[in-house]
């Protein structure tokens, strides 16, 4: 039995990938094993990511340390890289098999192929051009609790910084039969929070107009063993009276959004190429919060884009610091080669950046440590995922429906059998990092 070990970088479609990938190689028959160099394994799959040149970097790092780790196996250079530099790949000494995106589900047969004749083989689709959904699907995920669940790939925005639509191609969404037969196979096997995720989750059904996101989310709110949804990152012109209204009325969705921003300031959006305004973007979290009682709201900012002034910067702080949002991923642009923010003039000093990155940051933990007080006394569900020791004392932890990670202390009446059981617990106290809530079954 061949030994095979999947390394995984990126965001969550590409963990939903790996996992989709480790289980078509179990089905055929290969035992899947950690990457790691005290283990050998005789395949490595490296599944990699070309978010930034750093995420480039990475990908090539870790595919070189897999033919170092054994120099006899084969490596597979799977994922974003290979479709965003398809000739340095192919021409990479450390790499045997080439597989692009869409193409992962034929991983077991080029595997065969390449035992059958030792030749390098190439599987790079154009994503250019209009490509099927590609039907992965999995059964089990490596978390005893959630699932993320693919439901739509691609992405036809195009924002002058990102490569993702050059990467993962055109908006194509997968079939709702398809998602809820996965879902209703996920909820069997004991899931009870589903996480709806994919490139640009937003445009799904757009590609095919046989649905829409919130057809998605009520059909798998009706799946009796789903208990939770959570959504991906969404754009913020969904966020609309009619969108939010109707997902306010489903129980089981979760309070937690995810808005992409970049910028709170409508010049940089524009250089950008996002398609709102700021104005649009609050709109959207005064309607959340409308149909919402005190919803977690959560975003992406990135600082020094092109150009980027200090007024701009200063405009972005008021904005985020007004909207008071949970929890914000602040970064600091990097430039990517074949995007158009590459060529821009007005490229901002590394040091700038970091300046700015850190007093949004500082605010960010402000904002979350408030967010998350204002749950003491409460009695809120969670989720109990896992036990954890934190400062030499043990829990069991999980989440709320809003994301807040709550610690109980390990008792004769909270222990490891609660894990996956959605308990009522009261708030207590937050941790001295203000990064947890302990609470108490209540």
């Amino acid at each position: 039995m061949k030994k095979v070990a999947i390394h995984n970088l990126g965001c969550k479609v590409n963990s939903y990938e790996a996992e989709s990938m480790e289980q078509m190689l179990r089905a055929a028959g290969y035992s899947i094993v950690p990457f790691d160099e005290n283990v050998p394994a005789d395949v490595y799959i490296i599944n990699t990511c070309s978010v930034t040149n750093i995420a480039d970097r990475k990908s090539r790092q870790m595919l070189h340390k897999a033919k170092k780790m054994n120099p006899d196996a084969i490596v597979v250079a799977a994922g974003c890289y290979v479709q965003s530099d398809s000739e340095g790949v192919q021409k990479d000494e450390a790499v045997d098999l080439v597989l692009g995106n869409n193409c992962k589900i034929n991983i077991v047969e080029a595997l065969e192929n390449y035992a059958a004749d030792h030749e390098s083989h190439i599987s790079v689709l154009d994503l250019s051009v209009k490509q099927p959904y590609e039907e992965l699907e999995i059964d089990k995920v490596s978390e005893h609790t959630r699932a993320y669940i693919k439901i739509q790939d691609g992405c036809n925005q195009f924002c002058s910084y990102c490569i993702i639509p050059y990467t993962r191609g055109r908006i194509r969404s997968r079939e709702l039969d398809d998602i809820l037969k996965e879902v209703h196979r996920l909820a069997d096997n004991g899931y009870q929070e589903i996480v709806l995720t994919g490139i640009h989750l937003t445009s799904y059904g757009v590609d095919n107009q046989k649905g829409s996101l919130l057809e998605v989310i009520s059909r798998i709110h009706e799946i009796e063993g789903v208990k939770r949804i959570r959504l991906g990152s969404l754009e913020p012109r969904v966020v609309t009276e009619e969108f939010v209204s109707a997902l306010a009325a489903m129980e089981k969705v979760c309070p937690h959004f995810h808005l992409s921003l970049q910028s709170g300031c409508d010049s940089v959006l524009k250089r950008m190429n996002r398609k709102y305004t700021t104005a649009e973007y609050e709109e959207g979290c005064r309607i959340l919060r409308k149909y919402f009682n005190n919803p977690a709201i959560t975003t992406d900012v990135i600082v020094g884009f092109p150009q980027e002034t200090e007024e701009e910067f200063e405009t972005t702080y008021d904005f985020v610091k007004r909207i008071h949002f949970y929890e914000m991923h602040v970064f600091k642009y990097s430039r990517r080669k074949g995007t158009v923010a590459d060529k821009m003039d007005g490229q901002v000093d590394e040091k700038i950046k970091t300046q700015r990155s850190g007093c949004l940051l500082a605010l960010e933990k402000e904002m979350s440590a408030a967010y998350r007080k204002e749950s003491l006394g409460q009695t809120m569900q969670v989720l109990i995922e896992e036990k954890m020791t934190y400062n030499g004392t043990d829990y069991m932890a999980g989440y709320t429906k809003n994301y807040i990670r709550v610690l109980v202390p390990v008792s004769d009446r909270m222990t490891e059998a609660a894990v996956n059981t959605i308990v009522n617990i009261n708030c207590k106290q937050i941790t001295e990092d203000e990064l947890y809530i302990i609470g108490e079954l209540s």
